[in-house]
């Protein structure tokens, strides 16, 4: 297995950010052909990943969608922070902190409209850590 860690600069701003080019530079510089699984993982508790079509609008509506199923408000028992980050810890429910993906000849085997992203929705955070990882079959 070879690995690789990435940093996501988001700036201390909510929102839906794309790994795929870090993903096809990551296969592109380990995996030569070969198939295996390509396997993202987030080891942050506010965060997630998502297989999604990007560029659409979609981001928008991911983060909207997350905000009326997770309000912003101070019902949370889980109270540190700003105004709302408790629903930011239930993130990981709807958006996973990993997946796997197959590589086929050294590629990601995405459907045509498919990315990875990583979903953060904790404005506190300026910076995410993202770890690779290339199984070969």
């Amino acid at each position: 297995m070879q690995s690789r860690e990435v940093i996501v600069q988001t700036d201390g701003k909510r929102g839906v950010y794309s790994l795929t080019d870090a993903c096809a530079g990551f296969l592109n510089d380990v995996a030569s052909r070969r198939d295996g699984l390509l396997h993202v993982f987030v080891p942050h508790a506010t965060a997630g990943l998502v297989v999604m079509e990007l560029g659409s609008g979609s981001e928008q509506d991911l983060m909207e969608a997350l905000d009326r199923l997770l309000p912003r408000d101070d019902r949370w028992v889980h109270r540190h922070g700003p105004r709302g980050h408790g629903a930011d810890h239930l993130v990981p429910l709807l958006a996973a902190s990993s997946v796997s993906v197959p590589v086929l000849q050294g590629r990601m085997a995405l459907g045509t409209w498919q990315s990875i992203a990583l979903v953060d929705a904790n404005a506190e955070k300026t910076a995410r850590q993202v770890r690779l990882s290339f199984v070969p079959a």
